[in-house]
């Protein structure tokens, strides 16, 4: 069967960032600018982690769940 780790990709509207969170993998903090990018970095370092922190040696299965909010201020009068 392998781990899972279930993987949180937030957005940080304030930096331009995407950072990843996760209970599943002790240690482990990442961010990119890039979504795709922050996917490859979790892939590469969880796999590291789990070895060095659990001993873990095997398959690993990642559920991502994304969020992303961006606050905006447009009005109507703005726009005349």
């Amino acid at each position: 069967m392998g781990k899972v780790c279930n993987v949180k990709i937030l957005w940080d509207d304030e930096i331009g960032y995407w950072y990843a969170v996760t209970d599943d993998v002790q240690g482990m903090s990442l961010s990119s600018g890039s979504y795709d990018a922050l996917i490859e970095k979790v892939q590469m370092v969880a796999p590291d982690l789990l070895e060095l922190n659990d001993g873990y040696v095997g398959p690993i299965t990642f559920n991502y769940v994304s969020e992303r909010s961006n606050t905006i201020r447009d009005t109507l009068a703005e726009r005349s």
